[in-house]
C-alpha cells in the first residue's frame, strides 16, 4: 500500500493506534546482545507456552532491538493494556511459565527483574527522578523494527512528510541550525552548519551518507540503533536529502553488522514499497534513493574523507582538508556525512521543534549523548542521558558503580581516540567542550571503565596496539610514529624502561598530534598523553622501579609463597612449567627462573597464600 500525502498518513497511523491488542505487550529483546546471550531460546519457549496454553488472544509478542540492558540479557518486557510495565532480566527458558502467568495475573515473586535505574521512560523527555531520557532511543528496544507499521503508529515518517510538504530546503535547515544538533560522531560539528555548506553549492547531483562504521573499542551504540530503529535513520537521511538537494543517499555499514544490515535492508523494501522512499515522496515531487555499501571493518574508515574513498572503490585512506565534503565529496560532488545517532536525532527535532531540542542538555550542547558503558563496570549496556549529566551519575547511579565493590580508577571516553579521565573529574558535567578541556574527547560515546586492577601504562599500550594496527599508512607520522611509540610502550612494560625512554615517548607523543594527516593520526597519542599527565607515577614505578603496581606487566610481576602456605600442593599441580616444588604440609617455593608469570597459582591458592608484587 504506497501512502501519498500527509493526510493519507496521519490516517493510516490513527487506523494502526486504533487495531485491537491483546491485554498484554510482551517484548523481548532480540539485538545482538540478546540473542547471543539465548534470547532466541527464550522467545521459543514464549511462543510454545502460548501455543500449549490456548493464549493467542492474551499476548502480543514482539520481537525488539536492544533494550540497553546489555548486562542482564535474555531481557522480556511485560507491558498491560494500563501502562504498568515490568521488565525481567536474565532469563530462562524454565522461568517463562511464571512470568507468563504473571503477565496474565500479577507480577511473580522471586524473579529477576530491573531496578529503576536502568528502566527508559516512555516519553522523549526524561519524568521527574529520572536521569535517561530518549531521543535517539526512542523506539528502539520498544517496537519491532522489522515491521513499518510499528514505526509509523509511533509518528515514523511524519516528519518527512512535514518537511516535503509544506517546508522549503531551508527552513528545514534553519531548524536543525537552531538546535544546535552537533555531530554525535566525535567533533561535535553543528550539522545545520554542515547542511548548509552542501545546500549552498551549485545545483547538481549531490549525495548524503549515514556513517554506520562503528569501529571504536567498546562502542555499539549505531549497531543497536539501526538493528533496534532502521527506518529513524532512513527518514532522517531522506529529509537530510530534501535540505541539501540531494536524491541519492548511502549508508556506509561495516560487514560484521550482520543482523543491522539485515534490518536495514528490509526496512529499505518496506518504506519503498509504503512510497517513503523513491519517486514522488508524499506526492512532493521530490525523489530519493538509498544504497548500503559494506565497509571491510577499517577503523580509518569512520574519517569521512576515507569513507568516500572506499565508497569509490578506492583505498580507504584521508585526504587533506579543505576541500570539504560538502563542498567536493562523493564523486567530486557536495556530500553531506553524519553517523547513525546524529541522523536518528532529525525526525524529533522536526515533530517537536528546535526549542524543545535546546531544553535538553547544556547551552553548548543541547540534547541527549547515548554511551555504551563497558569495562569494570556492573551494568554494561547503553544509557541516553541529557548532556551535562556528570560521569559519577552516569556510573554509579545509572551504571551500579564498579564491579565486585573495586574501586574506581579512570574511565576512557572517546575510544581510542579519547583520553583517560580519573577520579578527580568524576564531577565534570559531560558536554563537549568540558571533555575537551581535561584531554579527553566525546567521540562517539563508547565508555571503558577501569578499576584499581588496571595498570595505566598496559591500557595506553593496548589503545595504542589498536591505532597502529588501524593506521592506513598513508602519512609517516601515524604510519611510522605510533608504531615508535608502541615499540617503547612494550619496553617500559617489559622491564627495560628508563627515564630516556619516557621523554622519547613523550617528544613523539607531541610530534605525532602535530603532524599526522587525519584525525585518526592526530588523536592517537591521546591515551599515551592523558595517562601520563594522570598517571605518571605508574610509569615511573616501571622505568625507575620495574615494578607494575597494578601487577598487571607480566615481566615485572613476581610471585612468591607466603608464610600462609599449609602445603595441600595445589599450587605446584596447577602450575604448567614445574615451577612450584615443596614437601607436603610444608611451604613451597617457586623458582623465579622458570616462573612464566602465568598466576595459575595465584588464582589456584584457597589459602592466599600466594603473593603477588
Amino acid at each position: 500500500m504506497r501512502i501519498d500525502s500527509p493526510a493519507a498518513l496521519a490516517e493510516y497511523a490513527a487506523a494502526l493506534k486504533a487495531r485491537k491488542h491483546a491485554p498484554v505487550k510482551l517484548l523481548v529483546s532480540m539485538g545482538t546482545c540478546g540473542i547471543a546471550a539465548g534470547t532466541g531460546e527464550v522467545l521459543k519457549a514464549i511462543n510454545d507456552y502460548i501455543a500449549e496454553h490456548k493464549l493467542d488472544g492474551a499476548f502480543d509478542v514482539i520481537e525488539v532491538g536492544c533494550m540497553g540492558l546489555c548486562y542482564a540479557e535474555p531481557v522480556i518486557m511485560l507491558t498491560d493494556d494500563k501502562g504498568k510495565r515490568i521488565i525481567y532480566g536474565d532469563v530462562t527458558p524454565h522461568q517463562i511459565p511464571a512470568i507468563m502467568q504473571a503477565g496474565l495475573e500479577a507480577p511473580a515473586t522471586g524473579t529477576h527483574t530491573i531496578d529503576r535505574c536502568w528502566y527508559y521512560p516512555e516519553d522523549e523527555s526524561p519524568a521527574e527522578g529520572e536521569l535517561q531520557a530518549r531521543i535517539v532511543l526512542r523506539n528502539t528496544g520498544r517496537i519491532n523494527p522489522e515491521d513499518i507499521d510499528q514505526y509509523v503508529a509511533e509518528g515514523g515518517y511524519s516528519a518527512l512528510a512535514k518537511v516535503v510538504t509544506s517546508m522549503k530546503p531551508q527552513e528545514v535547515i534553519d531548524v536543525i541550525s537552531a538546535s544546535n544538533l552537533r555531530g554525535r560522531g566525535g567533533a561535535g560539528f553543528p550539522t545545520g552548519k554542515k547542511w548548509s555548506f552542501a545546500a549552498a553549492q551549485p545545483e547538481g547531483e549531490k549525495f548524503i551518507i549515514c556513517n554506520a562504521d562503528e569501529g571504536d573499542p567498546g562502542a555499539f551504540m549505531d549497531r543497536a540503533v539501526l538493528e533496534g530503529d532502521p527506518n529513524a535513520v532512513l527518514e532522517a537521511m531522506a529529509i537530510g536529502g530534501y535540505a541539501i538537494g540531494a536524491h541519492n543517499g548511502v549508508i556506509y555499514i561495516r560487514a560484521e553488522y550482520p543482523l543491522a544490515v539485515k534490518r536495514l535492508e528490509n526496512a529499505i523494501a518496506q518504506a519503498e514499497e509504503k512510497g517513503f522512499l523513491g519517486k514522488n515522496i508524499f506526492g512532493s515531487g521530490f525523489d530519493f534513493k538509498l544504497e548500503i555499501k559494506f565497509g571491510a571493518g577499517a577503523f580509518v574508515c569512520g574519517e569521512e574523507t576515507a569513507l568516500i574513498h572506499s565508497i569509490e572503490g578506492q583505498r580507504g585512506e584521508p585526504t587533506f582538508k579543505p576541500p570539504f565534503p560538502a563542498i567536493q565529496g562523493l564523486w567530486k560532488r557536495p556530500t553531506v556525512v553524519n553517523n547513525v545517532e546524529t541522523y536518528a536525532c532529525i525526525a524529533a527535532i522536526i515533530r517537536k521543534g528546535a526549542d524543545w531540542f535546546k531544553g535538553l542538555g547544556t547551552a553548548g550542547s543541547p540534547g541527549t549523548k547515548v554511551f555504551a558503558l563497558a569495562g569494570k563496570i556492573s551494568k554494561v549496556g547503553l544509557a541516553e542521558v541529557p548532556m551535562g549529566m556528570t560521569l559519577r551519575q552516569i556510573i554509579y547511579e545509572i551504571g551500579g558503580g564498579i564491579k565486585d565493590g573495586r574501586e574506581f580508577k579512570a574511565v576512557q571516553t572517546g575510544g581510542p581516540s579519547g583520553g583517560c579521565i580519573t577520579k578527580k573529574n568524576l564531577d565534570l558535567q559531560i558536554d563537549y567542550e568540558a571533555l575537551k578541556s581535561i584531554g579527553s574527547m566525546m567521540g562517539s560515546g563508547g565508555m571503558i571503565v577501569m578499576d584499581e586492577d588496571d595498570c595505566m601504562v598496559n591500557i595506553a599500550k593496548f589503545f595504542l596496539d589498536f591505532t597502529a594496527d588501524e593506521s592506513c599508512g598513508k602519512c609517516t607520522p601515524c604510519r611510522v610514529g605510533n608504531r615508535r611509540m608502541l615499540e617503547l610502550l612494550n619496553k617500559i612494560t617489559s622491564g627495560e624502561g628508563n627515564m630516556e625512554i619516557l621523554e622519547k615517548l613523550k617528544t613523539l607523543s607531541a610530534t605525532i598530534k602535530d603532524t599526522a594527516l587525519c584525525g585518526l593520526g592526530q588523536t592517537a597519542p591521546n591515551p599515551v598523553l592523558s595517562t601520563l599527565a594522570n598517571f605518571e607515577d605508574e610509569y615511573l614505578a616501571h622505568v625507575k622501579d620495574h615494578r607494575c603496581p597494578a601487577g598487571v606487566c607480566a615481566n615485572l610481576i613476581q610471585f612468591n609463597v607466603t608464610d600462609k602456605c599449609v602445603g595441600c600442593g595445589l599450587c605446584a599441580k596447577r602450575c604448567p612449567v614445574g615451577a612450584i616444588s615443596g614437601e607436603k604440609k610444608m611451604k613451597h617455593v617457586i623458582n623465579q627462573a622458570k616462573c612464566i608469570k602465568c598466576g595459575a597459582c595465584f588464582g589456584a591458592c584457597k589459602f592466599h597464600a600466594i603473593a603477588k608484587i
